[in-house]
């Protein structure tokens, strides 16, 4: 059995490494390992970041079954996308085309990404897709990368993770390191009973961590580069007999953790990743590409200086643009041992920038305090976009293009369907430009519609279409960008009824239909599980089964509600829109009754006018007047102003 090594008298040795990296080397208590992790401020925090390697070729090699080994590209129009590592040995990169790609090796596997044209209800794989009447399609890829999430949440339960792009994911692995610990350290569940400082107690000396097989350990005095006798100015000789600490026990188990997730990606779905673990988001993100393809890195805290210092800091995150060459402007440096040698750097750098900025100061140091904050699992917004290579010049032209917009959309929102029933959007989007600033916006409600088709899509985004860009065909547009979405996309609630549920409510009992309602037998019938559960649920309110498809029940009121002028809705679509406009007005029937009981005499009310809210005295008819034009964006000063607003 292990036995806790002695920490009577606290006979810890000193580390004093580097005076600019005060903050690396923290006293280590019982609190931090009995508590709660307290976030960003851990001095336990482990963080990896995984990295799918060249994703997009891995997808095709495994849609395709070809052997890992052969050279393989993805292209998109004239440009590669992808490049799988054994096609990099012949000096080919994202930045090639694909003909010259094949120019350099001849057994190359070109694969263009699948695309969408007219009529097409998913996407197709073309040799040879047109730009001029094809659109691009990555969602076979958003499939595969969420199937890599849900291993990782699977496998580690209690870790927090961040989908950070496509192929990218940050993993908060702090709690379950901690519940290894204390698994593997038993000794450390209870603070020594000689102990008078309780929780607050220094850890006891850690035992030696096992790195063997684990990954790249980051050496704390690198050696020089290649082609150099002796090591860069920017490294200095640290000492190789640093003190083990509890942190690094930490990230060797982070590493362990790590090194299982990524071998039961590669079993489950034959994809290989690589790695960065250390203590914070920056650092992980930087170590990750150390040493890439089906491997890891591990960034101990001694560590930390020398990997810092000769990096060319507009390699970091954010200081790749305009504030990177405003600094570089300002003090004629590159890197960030450069920018750390010069004097009051931090009280400089705040003046000149903002007090924002010192952000700038702290990550040059190794200090992120960022969260690893899991993402929603659903978007309340899709869209499907085209830049157009011809633009749009004739209104009768717009709808080829709506149809393909169309069948994307439907195909990401049934996708989301098959593990969210409930989910639906409220409102439908359509957009279309000239240029960057001159573009028109028309939206309407959303109905539900089962199933839901291409078709149905389409048909709505024209009409749409055609609000925006009327019916003269001898009006010139170009249309140089059209974009067609859903927002307000829901997945409903717990135990919320399915959708096609609001459009089958029976009567109360004791009321009766109103005269010009429809009994079921004279509407076609649904089939399936779900209008089979639909009418179950009929059956429970009803006591007959009897439904009014042009009407519903209000669960507030208990008033049925009907569409009106039902006799000029001949099609299913009409009748299925005019039902849904009825319930949206019905809900601003209650949401105005509500905020009138909430408003109180003399203070500020909201009325629901025309759609849309309007603030005013109360006793008072007139509401406030709307500036004209675009809203004004307050100027951007300090840091702030070296970003673009999005």
């Amino acid at each position: 059995m292990f036995k806790p090594p002695s920490s009577k008298g606290k006979g810890r040795a000193e580390v004093v490494i580097d005076p600019d990296f005060e903050d690396l080397f923290p006293v280590i208590t019982y609190r931090h390992v009995l508590s709660p992790p307290p976030g960003a401020r851990n001095p336990l925090r482990v963080i990896a970041l995984c990295d799918s390697d060249a994703f997009y070729a891995a997808c095709e090699q495994g849609r395709l079954g070809i052997d890992p080994s052969r050279p393989l590209v993805v292209r998109q129009w004239e440009a590669l996308i992808a490049v799988n590592y054994p096609a990099r040995k012949y000096g080919i990169s994202r930045m090639s085309k694909w003909k010259d790609a094949l120019e350099k090796c001849p057994e190359l596997v070109v694969v263009h990404v699948a695309t969408y044209r007219e009529g097409d209800t998913e996407p197709q794989y073309r040799e040879n897709p047109d730009t001029q009447t094809h659109k691009i399609s990555l969602d076979f890829y958003r499939r595969e990368s969420m199937k890599i999430l849900a291993i990782f949440k699977e496998c580690l339960p209690s870790g927090e993770i961040e989908k950070a792009s496509i192929d990218e994911a940050f993993i908060d692995l702090t709690t379950p390191v901690r519940e290894e610990m204390l698994e593997r350290y038993p000794y450390l569940r209870q603070v020594p009973e000689e102990s008078s400082e309780s929780l607050d107690t220094p850890l006891p000396p850690p035992p030696t961590p096992f790195w063997d097989g684990l990954g790249n350990l980051v050496p704390i005095n690198p050696p020089p580069s290649e082609g150099e006798d002796t090591q860069s100015e920017h490294v200095r000789t640290l000492p190789e007999d640093v003190p083990i600490t509890w942190h690094d026990i930490a990230l060797s188990i982070g590493a362990e953790i790590m090194h299982g997730l990524r071998a039961e990606v590669r079993k489950q779905l034959g994809y290989t990743m690589s790695a960065g673990i250390s203590r914070n988001k920056f650092l992980a993100k930087l170590v990750a590409s150390y040493k890439k393809f089906d491997s890891q890195s591990i960034l101990r805290n001694a560590a930390i200086p020398n990997y810092l210092r000769p990096l060319p800091f507009q390699k970091i995150r954010f200081l790749g643009g305009k504030l990177g060459q405003a600094l570089v402007d300002e003090y004629s440096v590159s890197t960030v041992d450069e920018l750390m040698c010069l004097r009051m750097f931090a009280d400089d750098i705040q003046r000149r920038f903002g007090d924002e900025s010192i952000w700038i100061y702290e990550i040059f140091r190794g200090i992120d305090r960022s969260e690893v904050k899991e993402k929603a699992a659903l978007n309340k917004s899709m869209l499907a976009a085209k830049n157009l290579p011809q633009p749009i010049m004739k209104t009768s032209d717009g709808p080829s293009w709506l149809r393909v917009l169309a069948a994307e959309l439907v195909m990401r929102l049934n996708d989301i369907r098959e593990e969210l029933p409930l989910t639906w959007p409220k409102t439908i989007v359509l957009s279309a430009r000239k240029s960057y600033t001159d573009g028109k916006r028309k939206q309407c409600p959303f109905p539900f519609a089962n199933p839901l088709t291409a078709d149905f899509v389409a048909s709505l985004a024209e009409k749409l279409w055609k609000e925006i860009m009327g019916a003269d065909d001898s009006i010139p547009l170009n249309v140089r960008f059209i974009s067609l979405g859903f927002t307000g996309v829901d997945a409903g609630e717990a135990g919320q009824r399915s959708l096609e549920g609001f459009f089958h409510q029976g009567v109360p009992p004791g009321r009766k239909p109103p005269s010009n309602s429809k009994s079921a037998s004279d509407s076609k019938p649904a089939s399936g599980p779900i209008a089979s559960n639909s009418k179950r649920k009929r059956e429970t309110i009803d006591g007959d089964g009897e439904h009014d498809s042009l009407s519903f029940v209000c669960s507030r009121c208990h008033q049925r509600v009907s569409a009106p002028d039902t006799g000029s809705l001949g099609c299913e679509e009409s009748r299925v829109a005019a039902l849904g406009r009825a319930r949206m007005e019905h809900d601003d029937f209650h949401f105005a009754q509500d905020l009138a009981k909430k408003s109180a005499p003399g203070q500020p009310s909201l009325r629901v006018s025309d759609g849309r809210q309007q603030l005013e005295e109360s006793g008072s008819s007139r509401p406030l007047k709307r500036k004209k034009g675009p809203p004004s964006r307050p100027k951007e000063e300090g840091i702030a102003k070296f970003f673009v607003r999005k």
